[in-house]
């Protein structure tokens, strides 16, 4: 016989029911600790692979688990870190939004699920979400995927992570440089923040190293999730005659399915979109937060911490530190674009070139990189970056 569907609920709406029912002198034991794949686990301090209490970690995704990007990126970790380091139990929800709502996921992980380590993932989590929680609770460990922590400012709780993905992009630019019949390049991108015009300006670098005339039309959406206006915008450079097309939103499955109907190329970002365009997809530059993630498991589990500065505040790395990749070359990848592109990767794990060359220029003329070596990596400039550079078609204005 066929049984009747039980309703599913959100964390927030269960802890709400949990609340009420506390209040009326009813206590119950809930736990939602779950591994990857599951709804639900062991109450928090529960072992159910038998002996100590394990480590309960938090994952918290702007979006879904499965949208092809940003939130699958972090969940494909996640679920890493779940696997590699036994200790370690971990409790997600996705689809919160960047309100108080994640406040109140936040607050649930840890009073209920026993969370001592949370990974808020979204940008607009930490201000003032991460931060009023970190001072409530200074116990736990907050880590936000993004470049707004301060030194000295923001509380000794709270960790930066994130990587050089502008190396994987740079790479990727190679490759559209090298594959682009018009010389014409498109970037559909969400909002003009420092990591969006790094990946911005690291992609348009990497075209204009092999070919100095071409350009990058850019097209700010204004939110990281807006599949309407990413199919318009994608639609629209098809018809100025872009054939190579790729994108920072949360969710670029959008971009690739766009693109490969209207018969362009695509180079994807935050984890592999080739399944999506079997025949136009290049490569793309992904996060590899499996590796980082199984790495800081560990960690924890050694007993270091942000508060004991075990663990930097600021954790940076690129290409040479796992902390993003490339996805395989497609189809229509040429030998010679491959070539340019592994040259390039090659000199970016050794070190040897500098994306950000002194005396770059923005796109209204003005000299953004001083005279001399250039910008590093590390730089802290360029975690400031406002301004697109020579070369880029746009406008980080309204």
């Amino acid at each position: 016989m066929a049984y009747p569907r039980q309703p599913r609920f959100s964390r927030r709406q269960v802890v709400r029911g949990l609340m009420a029912t506390t209040a009326f002198g009813v206590v119950t034991k809930f736990g939602t600790a779950c591994s990857p794949g599951t709804d639900a686990g062991s109450a928090p301090g529960d072992s159910s692979a038998g002996g100590g209490e394990d480590l309960m970690v938090g994952f918290i995704y702007v979006g879904p688990k499965d949208d092809f990007g940003y939130n699958q990126a972090h969940a494909e970790g996640a679920a890493a870190m779940a696997a590699n380091v036994a200790g370690i139990k971990i409790v997600e929800e996705a689809s919160v939004p960047e309100t108080t709502a994640v406040a109140e996921t936040m607050r649930s992980m840890i009073e209920i699920d026993g969370a001592k380590v949370l990974f808020p993932t979204s940008f607009g989590y930490f201000d003032p979400y991460i931060l009023e929680l970190a001072t409530e609770f200074p116990d736990v460990q907050f880590f936000h995927a993004g470049g707004l922590y301060q030194e000295g400012v923001h509380p000794d709780n709270v960790g930066s992570y994130f990587g050089y993905i502008d190396e994987a992009q740079y790479v990727a630019g190679v490759v559209a440089g090298a594959t682009s019949k018009s010389g014409k390049l498109g970037f559909v991108a969400a909002k003009p923040i420092p990591q969006v015009l790094r990946n911005i300006n690291a992609f348009t670098l990497g075209a204009k190293s092999v070919n100095p005339d071409i350009t990058t039309q850019v097209i700010f959406t204004g939110e990281w999730a807006e599949p309407v206006k990413e199919a318009e915008a994608t639609n629209s450079m098809a018809d100025q005659g872009i054939d190579v097309v790729t994108c920072h939103v949360d969710s670029p499955k959008v971009v690739m399915e766009t693109a490969e109907k209207r018969g362009i190329f695509s180079s994807g970002y935050h984890a592999n979109q080739a399944p999506l365009a079997p025949e136009g997809y290049l490569t793309g530059a992904e996060w590899d937060w499996s590796s980082i993630y199984t790495r800081l498991g560990e960690e924890f589990l050694a007993g270091k911490t942000l508060m004991a500065g075990d663990i930097p505040h600021i954790l940076r790395g690129g290409l040479a530190d796992n902390f993003c990749k490339l996805s395989d070359y497609g189809p229509a990848v040429s030998e010679e674009a491959k070539a340019a592109a592994d040259a390039a990767k090659d000199q970016l794990i050794k070190g040897e070139l500098i994306i950000y060359p002194g005396g770059l220029k923005d796109n209204n003329g003005n000299v953004v990189v001083p005279e001399g070596e250039g910008y590093k990596q590390d730089n802290i400039e360029l975690e400031k970056m406002d301004y697109l550079i020579e070369g880029v078609q746009g406008s980080i204005e309204g």
